[in-house]
């Protein structure tokens, strides 16, 4: 059956509804994505869970014209459509938002939303697009300079900036991917709310792909599970629990529960000392100033911040990548400069954000990767003179079983697995041996449901056997609920401090803003 393709625009303002019948798509003999149908009406806010490799970009790109499907059907408001392309899904309303920017860094903000619009006069009248904007953005929630170019926004504003312009757009079908992994609780809330707000009032229809539970509890209202391509449960947020949904989106894989955790000892000996530290930050036009961090033996000290507030700096501070300008570093008592030498003496271990990036040779294999450590060392502790290749397969074949990293091979190179393998791989070569000191950096950052499990796991086992954890991220949820202590750093500055048990989220948020 040939389909007619109905190139009605959609009504301005107006809400479309969606549905997939038996949507399959198969790469060769590989099945990505097996008859499945979803329905989401207009007006709704609807929540696309799975783990990575479930399927769930492989749907949106068929429902966004990136992908077409082998089989199956997409119907926008009742009537089977063809989209051949994104171009065709935005004539139907349908419009994405992206884990990763789709701005042109050079041009302003504002110029970045003229320039998106499917007609732009030859000659832009500048004074009339401006007054445009100015009234556009205030019905928004969050403020963008949009006078800046957008290689000088921080990745928050940039998130934003990408929402922003879709509805701008006039979108009135919008699929968001991961969407508050850059901001704050705060600006989440306000964002989801304002997006929430819009569906309520019929002007918008939302599919959320999120890995945050109470985002979906709290701003979805139906939700759809994907695992290995299939669609294994579906329903309204109310009618289901977290562990209901965690259960149908990993299966029966009984997940590492994090390990009771033992109270800081009040005698904990300081491992890690920061005082009056002071560097250039990136752009060399603003200093990184630590007036004093500590943290002790057996405690996680949590380092919340917005992308671009200072925690790059302060890890490669630690990291030995970024001179500093003034003040001491010790560790165990010592001075501390990162060298390789007071790395191994005082069992400092360092997991990066992006680690196949930071922390790992790509094109080297697995087993070379997981010896970086060990390498040039004797067993006795003397400098090694010739590496032992059958040493090193060994040791890594050890490492792969015991931390489950699933690879083809230890002999394939670390760039062939997957984030979650590598954030393993990773995991494996710096929690293996003596840890007294260890920093991590957004380590759950994109990873799937069982993989964040496992990896928080590690690291609660690490703080447990006495390990000093300096962990710094993006996901509050992810410091509530790993650590001990709670620092705020904001404008390069550690502006706040609080348990973690006792922490006051909207207080924090106000830090994490600068409205303090």
């Amino acid at each position: 059956m040939s389909i007619v393709r109905d190139t009605a625009l959609p009504q301005a303002g107006k809400a479309v509804g969606i549905q997939t019948l038996d949507m399959t798509m198969r790469f060769g003999s590989f099945t990505a994505l097996e008859r499945v149908s979803v329905n989401i009406p207009a007006g709704t806010f609807h929540a696309l869970l799975g783990e990575n490799g479930a399927g769930k970009s492989t749907l949106v790109k068929c429902i966004m014209g990136f992908y077409q499907q082998t089989s199956g059907s997409l119907s926008v408001d009742g009537r089977e459509v063809a989209v051949a392309s994104p171009k065709d899904a935005a004539t139907y309303g349908l419009g994405m938002v992206y884990q990763h920017f789709t701005l042109v860094p050079s041009l302003t903000g504002a110029e970045n939303l003229v320039i998106s619009r499917a007609a732009v006069p030859a000659i832009i009248n500048w004074a009339k697009e401006r007054k445009n904007l100015a009234s556009f953005m205030q019905g928004m929630p969050f403020k963008i300079p949009l006078d800046r170019p957008v290689s000088e926004l921080a990745a928050g504003e940039k998130q934003k900036l990408e929402i922003v312009k879709q509805l701008y757009l006039g979108r009135s079908f919008l699929v968001l991917d991961e969407p508050t992994s850059v901001l704050t609780p705060a600006e989440a809330d306000e964002m989801l709310g304002l997006v929430r707000g819009m569906t309520q009032r019929g002007e918008l229809t939302v599919l959320m792909i999120s890995h945050k539970f109470h985002e979906v509890t709290r701003f979805a209202d139906a939700v759809s599970i994907l695992r290995r391509g299939k669609l294994v449960g579906s329903g309204n947020v109310g009618e289901l629990s977290t562990a209901e949904m965690a259960s149908m989106m990993i299966g029966d894989v009984k997940l590492a529960e994090l390990d009771t955790r033992v109270p800081v000892s009040k005698t904990a000996k300081s491992v890690l000392r920061v005082e009056q530290v002071k560097a250039p930050d990136r752009s060399g036009l603003k200093t990184i100033e630590i007036e004093t961090l500590t943290v002790r033996s057996g405690e996680i000290v949590g380092i919340a911040g917005i992308s671009g507030n200072g925690q790059k700096e302060l890890t490669e501070i630690l990291a030995g990548q970024r001179p500093t300008d003034a003040g001491t570093v010790t560790v165990n008592g010592g001075s501390y400069g990162a060298t390789r030498h007071e790395t191994r003496k005082n069992h400092v271990r360092f997991i990066p954000e992006e680690p196949l990036q930071n922390a790992c040779a790509p094109k080297m294999t697995v087993s070379e990767n997981l010896a970086f450590r060990t390498f040039d060392v004797r067993a006795d502790g003397k400098d090694a003179i010739w590496l032992s290749k059958g040493k090193m397969k060994k040791r890594a074949t050890d490492l792969i079983a015991d931390f489950k990293v699933k690879a083809a091979s230890s002999s394939s190179p670390i760039a062939a697995l997957s984030g979650g393998n590598v954030q393993r791989a990773v995991l494996a070569r710096e929690l293996t041996g003596e840890v007294d000191l260890l920093i991590v950096s957004n380590p759950c950052f994109g990873l799937d449901f069982s993989a964040v499990a496992e990896i928080r796991a590690r690291i609660m086992r690490a703080r447990n056997s006495g390990a000093a954890v300096l962990l710094l991220s993006e996901d509050l949820d992810e410091l509530l609920e790993m650590s001990d202590r709670i620092m705020v750093i904001s404008g390069g500055k550690l502006v706040y401090e609080t348990p973690a048990r006792t922490a006051d989220i909207s207080v924090i948020g106000e830090h994490l803003a600068g409205h303090h």
